[in-house]
C-alpha cells in the first residue's frame, strides 16, 4: 500500500468534504483498498480535515467473514455482534472505530469509494418519483429500497450488487440508497470526480426549483423573547446551552410537520421538529414534545417568525442548523421529482433507538475537557484592543462565547476571526438604539446571555481650567450613561431567562478603576465617571438581586502597558506629563516610573490580572455589589 495512495483519499475526502452541497454536518464517507486492507474514515470523524494517517485500517480478510457468517435472528443482538467483529478487522492497536458502512465499502469491487449525501441527490432519493427517474437518468446505478441501516443494509446492497454483477459482468460504480444517499466507486480519484460530475450535471439539468434563502423581515422582539425561554428550557435551567435564529423565505415555506428524510436528520435534528405558533403555552408545547419523543427537540420552528436551533452547546446548534437547512433544500428539489417522501415511520423509529447512530452523533459533538465558564455568553464592550481585547481572549480560552462589541468594528472582526465561537458587533456605548441591536445580535445568535462586561471606556486628563464642557459630558457619556443603557439592555434578557429558569445565575461586570476608589488629581472627569460607576453598580444590584442577576465592578489599577497609558500621541503618559500632574516629571519615562512607584507590588496591572478578577466574580455567587481592587494593593477595600 503506498503513501501515495492514502494521500490521494485524503485529498479526496478533504475536496468533497469542505464542500458544503455534498456533505452534511461533517459527514459522507471515503475508502482505499488493496488486495490485504481496507482504509476507512473513522465514525464521527469529518471529511474536510480528515489527513492520510487518520484512516481506520482493517484486514479485509477478517471483514470478509461477516458477509457469510450466521449472526442471531435478533436485530439488536446481531448488529452487536457484527460490530464486534468489525472491530475484531481492525489492524493490531488500531482503536478507532470504523464507520457503520464498512462492509458495504469492502463489497464495491474498486479501489477507492466516495459516500456522499447531497442536497439534490436526496432531492431524487426522498422523493415519490425517485426510483423511476433515477433508472431513467442512470440506468447503470442501482437503486437501493429503504432498509435498516448496518449489517442488514450491507446485506441487501450485497444481493442488489450481484444480481447488477450477473447481468453486466462487472460491478456497479453507483449506489443509491432511498432516503440516505450515493455511493460512488472507481479505482483514480479522477475517475470519482468524473463519476460525481455527471451525476450532479444531469440532476441539475432536471430540477426545476432552487430553494429561496433571500431575507425576510420578522418580529425581532418577538424572536428575542422566544429564544431565551428556549435556552433556558434546553439547559434544564441549570447549564447554558445554545439557541440560534434564522428566517428566510424558504424556511418560512418549509411545512414543518414533514417527518425526517434521511438517518443524518435524525441523528441531528431529531425525528421531527417541536412546532409553535403564537398563542401555544411554549414550557407545556416542550414538555408535550420530550414526552412524546424522549428526548429535547433540537430544532423549534415558530409559524410565521423561522426557526430556533437548539443544544447544548454551539457545535450542536450550529449543526443541527445545517442540517435542518438542508431538509429545506430537498423538500424543494424534491418538488421536481414528484413530492417529498420522508422515511418510512418504521425507519425512523429504528434510526433513533439505533446505537451506532447514537454513537456518531456523540462522536461529532465531543470535544475536550470542561472549562471554567463552558458555554457561557459574554459580551465585552470595548473589546477590539486593549483590556478589552485581553479580557474576551481570556474569556475565550476559558470556554466562553464571547462577544467582541466595539465602535471599532473593523478590529472586533480581525480579533472575532481568530477566536473561536465568538462574534464581532459594532457599537457606541452612548447610542442607546445601537445597544439595544446589539443585545437583539447576541441573542438571535446565542439566544441570551450570561455575563456582560461593560469595559468600554474613555480617560480624558486635565485640570480645571484646560477641561471643556464637551470633554466633560462625553467621558460621562461613554463612562457613566452607557453603563447604564448597556445594563438596562443586557438585563431585560437575564430576565426573560430568570423568569424560565429562576435558579440560574448571571452577572454583570463592570470593569471600573482604582480611580473609582479614589480621587485623582487634574483627571476628575474621568474619576467621577468611575465613582458614579460604583454608585450604579450597587445600586443595579439592589435591584437585580431578585432576577439572581449579581452586579459587581473589577478596579484595576494602571495598566502602564496598555495603549490607554502607553499610546506615544494620545496616551496617558503623554496626557499627565503635558497635564504636569506629575511634578517634576520631564519625560514619560518619568512618569511611568512615578506610577510604577505607587504600587506596592511594584508593576502595573495586567489583563490576567483583571481577567481573574472577573472569573472569580462570575464563579462567586455569594457576591453582589462589590467593587474588587485589581490594583497591586495601591488601593485596598476599606
Amino acid at each position: 500500500m503506498s503513501q501515495e495512495k492514502l494521500t490521494a483519499l485524503a485529498e479526496m475526502s478533504n475536496k468533497y468534504g469542505s464542500d458544503a452541497s455534498y456533505v452534511l454536518a461533517g459527514g459522507g464517507n471515503t475508502s482505499f483498498k488493496d488486495k490485504e486492507f481496507l482504509y476507512i474514515k473513522g465514525s464521527g470523524t469529518a471529511l474536510a480535515t480528515i489527513k492520510p494517517d487518520e484512516f481506520v485500517k482493517i484486514e479485509r480478510d477478517l471483514l470478509s467473514v461477516i458477509r457469510t457468517k450466521k449472526y442471531s435472528d435478533d436485530e439488536a443482538t446481531a448488529e452487536a455482534e457484527v460490530l464486534a467483529d468489525m472491530m475484531y478487522a481492525r489492524v493490531k492497536g488500531e482503536n478507532r472505530r470504523p464507520s457503520v458502512e464498512t462492509v458495504l465499502h469492502d463489497l464495491l469491487e474498486y479501489e477507492f469509494v466516495l459516500h456522499l449525501h447531497p442536497a439534490k441527490v436526496n432531492g431524487l432519493t426522498c422523493s415519490k418519483e425517485g426510483k423511476e427517474t433515477a433508472k431513467r437518468l442512470f440506468p447503470k446505478a442501482v437503486w437501493v429500497d429503504n432498509s435498516k441501516p448496518g449489517y442488514t443494509l450491507a446485506m441487501l446492497c450485497m444481493k442488489e450488487i450481484e444480481a447488477y454483477k450477473a447481468v453486466n459482468g462487472v460491478c456497479p460504480q453507483l449506489i443509491i440508497l432511498e432516503n440516505h444517499g450515493i455511493f460512488f466507486a472507481a479505482d483514480t480519484t479522477a475517475e470519482i470526480d468524473s463519476l460525481v460530475a455527471d451525476v450532479m450535471g444531469k440532476l441539475d439539468a432536471e430540477i426545476k426549483e432552487a430553494p429561496d434563502f433571500s431575507e425576510v423581515e420578522f418580529d425581532v422582539a418577538k424572536a428575542t423573547a422566544v429564544a431565551p425561554a428556549l435556552r433556558m428550557l434546553t439547559g434544564d435551567g441549570k447549564a447554558p446551552a445554545s439557541v440560534r435564529f434564522l428566517t428566510n423565505r424558504a424556511v418560512l415555506d418549509f411545512e414543518p410537520e414533514t417527518l425526517a428524510f434521511t438517518p443524518d436528520h435524525i441523528v441531528y435534528c431529531k425525528a421531527a421538529p417541536l412546532v409553535l405558533a403564537d398563542g401555544d403555552d411554549i414550557r407545556a408545547k416542550y414538555e408535550e414534545y420530550t414526552a412524546k419523543w424522549g428526548v429535547k427537540p433540537r430544532i423549534v420552528y415558530y409559524r410565521g417568525l423561522g426557526v430556533f436551533s437548539c443544544a447544548s452547546d454551539m457545535k450542536g446548534a450550529k449543526t443541527a442548523e445545517s442540517v435542518f437547512l438542508d431538509a429545506v433544500k430537498i423538500s424543494v428539489y424534491a418538488r421536481s421529482f414528484g413530492g417529498v417522501s420522508p422515511m418510512p415511520a418504521w425507519l425512523q423509529t429504528f434510526i433513533i433507538n439505533w446505537e451506532v447512530e447514537s454513537y456518531r452523533a456523540k462522536v461529532s459533538a465531543s470535544a475536550g475537557g470542561a472549562k471554567r465558564l463552558d458555554g457561557k455568553v459574554c459580551v465585552v464592550t470595548g473589546a477590539a484592543q486593549g483590556f478589552g481585547r485581553g479580557i474576551a481572549e481570556q474569556l475565550t480560552a476559558n470556554g466562553a462565547y464571547v462577544v467582541i462589541a466595539d465602535m471599532n468594528y473593523e478590529g472586533a472582526k480581525a480579533l472575532s476571526a481568530a477566536l473561536p465561537n465568538s462574534l464581532a458587533v459594532a457599537v457606541n456605548v452612548t447610542d442607546e438604539e445601537s445597544i439595544k441591536n446589539m443585545i437583539d445580535n447576541v441573542v438571535l445568535e446565542y439566544g441570551g446571555l450570561d455575563v456582560f462586561v461593560n469595559n468600554a471606556g474613555i480617560a480624558k486628563a486635565g485640570g480645571l481650567p484646560e477641561m471643556t464642557k464637551q470633554t466633560f459630558e462625553f467621558v460621562t457619556a461613554v463612562n457613566y450613561t452607557g453603563y447604564f443603557l448597556c445594563v438596562k439592555y443586557a438585563t431585560a434578557v437575564m430576565r426573560i431567562q430568570h423568569e424560565w429558569a429562576p435558579d440560574y445565575m448571571m452577572d454583570v461586570v463592570e470593569v471600573n478603576s482604582k480611580s473609582g476608589l479614589a480621587g485623582s488629581n487634574k483627571n476628575f472627569a474621568y474619576a467621577g465617571s468611575k465613582f458614579g460607576g460604583i454608585g450604579l453598580t450597587q445600586s443595579f444590584a439592589m435591584e437585580l438581586a431578585p432576577y439572581n442577576v449579581k452586579v459587581n465592578a473589577v478596579c484595576p489599577g494602571n495598566f502602564l502597558d496598555g495603549p490607554l497609558w502607553s499610546d506615544p500621541e494620545k496616551g496617558l503618559f503623554v496626557q499627565y506629563l503635558n497635564a504636569g500632574k506629575v511634578p517634576g516629571a520631564k519625560t514619560v519615562a518619568d512618569v511611568r516610573k512615578f506610577y510604577e512607584s505607587k504600587v506596592p507590588l511594584g508593576r502595573g496591572c495586567g489583563i490576567i490580572d483583571v481577567a481573574r478578577a472577573i472569573m472569580y466574580i462570575i464563579e462567586q455567587e455569594y457576591e453582589t455589589g462589590q467593587a474588587v481592587p485589581v490594583t497591586g494593593g495601591q488601593e485596598m477595600i476599606k
